[in-house]
């Protein structure tokens, strides 16, 4: 624009402005369409990431009860061993019979907290690990229900070059079963 006032349109200004102006009402509706599409997709693409890091720090947890009953498995063998050469001592002549009779009696006795100790974190290995399987299935809900909108976004591009009203309905179809999919995700199904 000049400082007189006198604007000089370029052909390509025209058809942009044309085109913003024009009332293509097959584009408009396309782009609002695309922006909402990748609007959700971004949000069902947070929360695959979401469940995905939840899946990993579930499986950690679970990794670290597996070591702290291996470690008590482990305390447990030592304990039993500990009794077993109690044992042994007192079938030796001259042997403290009472003495390592309460050995024995005190071994046992500490090796079944110790055995419901490494009992009870197995399980919690496996509750963790539970959980990070259903996590990770969710993740995978959300991973497929952002594909879905990443194609359906796709087919509105391919839509809006071609001109084909089915192309965009099925773009709309495919966002349906982004949505669906996300459903199924949130419901953890």
């Amino acid at each position: 624009m000049s400082d007189e006032g006198f604007h000089v349109h370029g052909p390509h200004d025209h058809e942009l402005e044309h085109a913003a102006h024009g009332g293509d009402d097959f584009a408009s509706k396309i782009a609002v369409m695309t922006a909402i599409i990748a609007t959700v997709g971004a949000l069902f693409g947070y929360e695959g990431g979401a469940t995905q890091n939840d899946a990993a720090m579930f499986k950690n947890e679970a990794a670290i009860k597996k070591t702290e009953a291996s470690n008590q498995w482990n305390f447990y063998q030592a304990k039993s061993n500990k009794q077993n050469l109690s044992e042994l001592a007192m079938i030796l002549p001259g042997a403290d019979l009472e003495k390592y009779k309460a050995k024995v009696a005190r071994y046992e006795t500490e090796k079944e907290a110790i055995k419901l100790n490494a009992e009870k974190l197995e399980a919690e290995s496996q509750e963790w690990d539970h959980k990070s399987e259903a996590s990770l299935h969710q993740h995978h809900r959300w991973a497929q229900a952002t594909t879905a909108l990443q194609i359906s976004i796709a087919l509105a591009a391919i839509a809006l070059l071609t001109r084909k009203k089915w192309l965009q309905f099925g773009s709309y179809g495919v966002a349906g079963v982004g949505v669906v999919l996300a459903v199924l995700a949130w419901l953890h199904i």
